[in-house]
């Protein structure tokens, strides 16, 4: 591995900060930034492909050292502190960034458990909402979380972020043309001849405790402002709601807390082998 040092704002430095904030760039390179120790330990547990690491070699914890020591990539960047606090999003500056490859988006890629739980997600409009879907998601033990339509950047650092190093643990996969879950889900429904796909409603739908969960399943969550689009509504077995107290002036939850109430209620129903 070799050491490439940076005392400039120079084509180099340039280049990191464009994979911070310009999403274009990010996917002309495939790759995108990372700050966190959290989120570098999760990925380099979880087997992404680190390209390069980015530190200031006169401000390094034991931690720090022992990743660059044990992460192999080809080349790793030594800054200067001053460009290291202006490229890093932290208060405290990050003492260790890294630049990762991003994954191939592939359903048949990722490998679903005995009792599949998957969720889904149209359109997120909002980074953290989808950071804490993901971290829900890995929390509350569903197998991957499929993204839908026009939405917001998966690997924006935001998203990362509000993750919380769940991001790199969940299999996320981004579908463009609907057709290819349909195809999905026609074979899952072959291979399991109970398949369920709920969706969410803001509306006096099934209530949740109401409803089996015990089963295989897909969860279709809907859009923070227009909510589930009428395709994914019409195409769902079952349209189910949390229940809202009567008095409550809320007519609905934030979609991430709504995802995480639902979710916490699969996980619940199946952990004590419920069938409702």
């Amino acid at each position: 591995m070799k050491e490439i040092y940076i005392v400039a704002k120079d084509s180099t430095y340039q280049k990191f900060e464009v994979l911070k904030s310009n999403r274009n760039k990010r996917y002309k390179y495939n790759e995108f930034l990372v700050e966190g120790v959290r989120s570098l330990k999760e990925a380099a547990a979880n087997n992404w492909n680190i390209k390069s690491l980015i530190y200031d070699k006169n401000n390094l914890s034991d931690w720090a050292k022992e990743m660059i020591r044990d992460v192999k990539t080809k080349e790793n960047f030594c800054l200067t502190g001053e460009l290291m606090k202006d490229l890093s999003g932290k208060e405290d500056t990050s003492e260790l960034m890294a630049i990762i490859e991003m994954r191939e988006d592939k359903l048949e890629n990722v490998e679903l458990s005995k009792n599949p739980f998957i969720v889904l997600f149209d359109r997120p409009s909002n980074k953290g909402n989808l950071g804490t879907i993901i971290r829900s998601c890995d929390a509350l033990g569903a197998d991957m979380l499929i993204i839908t339509g026009h939405a917001v950047d998966l690997y924006d650092p935001d998203v990362v972020v509000s993750a919380m190093g769940s991001f790199f643990n969940l299999p996320v996969v981004r579908i463009e043309d609907n057709k290819d879950l349909y195809d999905f889900v026609d074979g899952l429904r072959k291979k399991y001849s109970d398949f369920t796909i709920y969706g969410t409603t803001a509306h006096k739908e099934y209530p949740i405790y109401n409803s089996d969960f015990t089963k295989p399943l897909m969860l279709m969550l809907g859009n923070e402002t227009m909510g589930l689009n009428k395709a994914f509504k019409e195409y769902c077995d079952k349209l189910c709601t949390i229940p809202m107290d009567e008095g409550s002036y809320a007519s609905s939850f934030n979609v991430a807390c709504a995802a995480s109430i639902m979710m916490y209620e699969i996980t619940r129903q199946r952990k004590l082998g419920l069938e409702i």
